[in-house]
């Protein structure tokens, strides 16, 4: 019991991932994350920045075009995994019981943030935790047309990823001190992206309860 709670301590820990794992450990945790539902809870800003960060200073030893790839496919594919997910199985997430890994409240949040930006949720929500996770699955639920999919799909990989990757990167190839307070700046990140989150949360709860 204790190793598998060190262990998904350093799962959850950008820095960790990228010092044990490498590439492959970063590129599996991305797929999961915007492919499994029950990936919601692995981190997804703050791991691209701090890859592109450790690259920069040349800590993490990978070419920048192969870590923006590399990334980027499996964003997309993790991303289609999730479609297929929602497309023939996705309904029953709404009937399913909250366990450890699973909240049916971050479903319906997902739904409502997908509900008031339509297509455009797959883009802004890549920049969302657990929207992230869950807008593909619910672009396969209502069977959003795979063309006007693999549109939001590739753009909005694209965009997540180079934009953190870039910041991190040349942010440690001008700054390289920068990787001593990488602690300070994964928390700046996760307060940011958080209050949207917590935004939709709120709205979605308030929508139920006027229903």
């Amino acid at each position: 019991m204790i190793e598998a709670w060190e262990f998904l301590k350093q799962l959850v820990n950008p820095e960790s991932i990228i010092q044990y794992g490498g590439i492959a450990l970063l590129v599996a945790v991305v797929f999961a994350e915007t492919g499994l539902f029950f990936g919601f809870f692995l981190p997804g800003d703050s791991l691209l920045f701090t890859a592109g960060l450790l690259c920069g200073t040349g800590m993490f030893d990978v070419h920048l075009s192969v870590l923006l790839a590399s990334v980027s496919i499996a964003g997309i594919l993790g991303n289609m995994v999730g479609y297929y997910f929602g497309r023939y199985t996705g309904e029953a997430l709404f009937k399913r019981d909250d366990t450890l890994l699973f909240k049916k409240r971050y479903v319906l949040m997902a739904q409502d943030f997908y509900q008031r930006h339509g297509g455009l949720a797959l883009i802004a929500g890549r920049f969302l935790p657990i929207i992230r996770t869950f807008a593909p699955i619910l672009a396969g639920v209502i069977k959003m047309d795979m063309k006007i999919f693999l549109f939001y799909n590739i753009s909005g990989s694209a965009l997540w990823v180079f934009s953190l990757i870039l910041l991190g990167y040349f942010l440690g190839t001008t700054f390289p001190q920068v990787k001593d307070y990488l602690e300070y700046i994964i928390i700046g990140l996760i307060i940011v992206t958080a209050i949207p989150v917590y935004k939709s949360y709120r709205s979605e709860k308030a929508r139920m309860t006027e229903t």
